[in-house]
């Protein structure tokens, strides 16, 4: 039991008064980075989906730029 006390109070010490946490302003501003990165990374996956994609049926109205070529008939 002494081992965990140990370890408790170790870790407390290390986060209190080791770890260097950002300050506020730091944290805001890296947030907005994320928030901004997920959007992009998220539209740009949206548009490769709604442009690649393709629908299982055929009542659809967009089959993305794949499902037009197969519809396309060349002869």
């Amino acid at each position: 039991m002494s081992k965990v006390k140990e370890y408790i109070n170790e870790t407390v010490t290390e986060m209190v008064h080791r770890v260097t946490w950002p300050t506020w302003k730091e944290l805001q501003s890296n947030t907005i980075i994320v928030v901004i990165a997920s959007v992009l990374i998220s539209l740009i996956i949206f548009g490769m989906d709604f442009s690649f994609g393709i629908a299982g049926d055929d009542q659809s109205f967009w089959r993305g730029i794949i499902g037009f070529v197969y519809k396309l008939d060349l002869n």
